[in-house]
């Protein structure tokens, strides 16, 4: 087991190399860039995500439009009749007065020990933003998938137990229904009945926390908290709850219908004793593996729309921003880090496996 646990360590490496090395290309082709984007904003074309980013990209965004009016060679897109000393000034300030390849090895080694740099147009180092926005996306992925498995597990169970009653039939349509409706639908629809669109106002419709919120007892900030994260939770799990509701049906449905649980009926065990004390493990296996590969989707990637209808400002919205805004440090270290915790989850899945079955031999299967 450990020589397969180094083999998948060792195989991180050139993943994330080709997957830094493909984006860094792309972004090489892309249309606009940093440099563009203080040029538009000199200009008053300026057309970014967002107005909260200021013009934290160096004391070079301010005053520069003293040299306008000599005429320039330079390649950029509406740099025309800006002095060529200060698009030169603007590229050292953002790294491209190096070539390609040089920004590339540089970027590699530095993320190699996690030195992300400092954002462009914030004043901040990229680590600090990210951590500035990581308690939006732990609350929102933690209790997302925390209770689409609480829900989803014992539902799913007794889905299996009553097959094809009436019992299995509604709760499937509303499963149905459950998937087919898109979260961010489903969060406007919260709005507007809970949270002051047209009916009640029960539910605060920004941030994880009242203004009030350091005055506050343990026990007041506890509920505080869940106040304000139960209508976002509610909209991402609806789609969550419905797939692993069906994962959780199927995979005990599998395993009900094996032999070896016959042998327990027989043997004279109760039908919890059967449920149980052999079918749970079996059929939990696939539901209980795929629990952290669950929370890291929804912990990275399924927040961006709830993120943007509720106003939390989590690392869902800074990575859409920051691609729309091009500013690259934050871009490149949200993919390595994603792209790196991704590849770790995957190998504690496996390790899962493992854990739940002994029987499963990763190390056995490879030879």
């Amino acid at each position: 087991m450990f020589a397969y646990i180094a083999r998948r360590i060792l195989l991180m490496i050139p993943t994330l190399f080709g997957i830094m090395l493909i984006s860094f290309v792309i972004v090489q082709f892309a249309p606009g860039g940093p440099v563009e984007r203080v040029i538009a904003q000199l200009q008053g074309q300026d057309s970014g995500a967002t107005s909260r980013i200021s013009g934290g990209g160096g004391d070079v965004s301010g005053g520069p439009q003293a040299g306008m009016g000599a005429e320039s060679s330079s390649p950029y897109r509406g740099a025309q009749g800006l002095d060529p000393a200060f698009i030169k000034q603007l590229e050292v300030q953002f790294g491209f007065d190096k070539p390609a390849p040089e920004r590339f090895v540089k970027m590699l080694w530095d993320y190699a020990r996690f030195d992300f740099g400092k954002s462009y147009f914030r004043d901040v180092s990229v680590l600090e933003l990210i951590k500035e926005k990581l308690p939006v996306s732990i609350s929102l992925g933690l209790w997302m998938t925390l209770l689409s498995y609480a829900i989803s597990i014992p539902l799913g169970i007794k889905k299996a137990v009553r097959d094809g009653s009436s019992f299995d039939i509604w709760t499937s349509a509303v499963v149905i229904v459950g998937y087919a409706i898109p979260g961010f639908l489903f969060a406007i629809l919260l709005i507007v009945l809970f949270a002051g669109g047209s009916f009640w106002q029960i539910f605060p419709l920004r941030g994880l926390t009242s203004e009030n919120w350091a005055q506050l007892s343990l026990f007041g900030k506890i509920v505080d908290y869940f106040w304000h994260i139960a209508l976002p939770i509610t909209a991402m799990a609806l789609g969550a709850f419905a797939t692993s509701t069906l994962l959780t049906k199927n995979s005990f449905l599998d395993e009900i219908r094996k032999q070896y649980v016959l042998t327990a009926r027989m043997k004279g065990l109760s039908e919890s004793q059967v449920l149980y004390g052999h079918v749970f493990r079996n059929a939990m296996l696939i539901v209980i593996a795929g629990f952290p590969g669950a929370f890291i989707g929804a912990f990275f990637a399924g927040a961006l729309l709830i993120e943007t209808i509720f106003s939390l400002d989590g690392l869902g919205l800074l990575s859409f921003e920051s691609i729309v805004n091009r500013d690259y440090p934050v871009v490149f270290a949200n993919l390595y880090i994603f792209s790196l915790v991704g590849l770790v989850v995957n190998l504690v899945s496996d390790l899962t496996y493992t854990w739940i079955d002994p029987r499963i031999d990763f190390e056995t299967r490879e030879a």
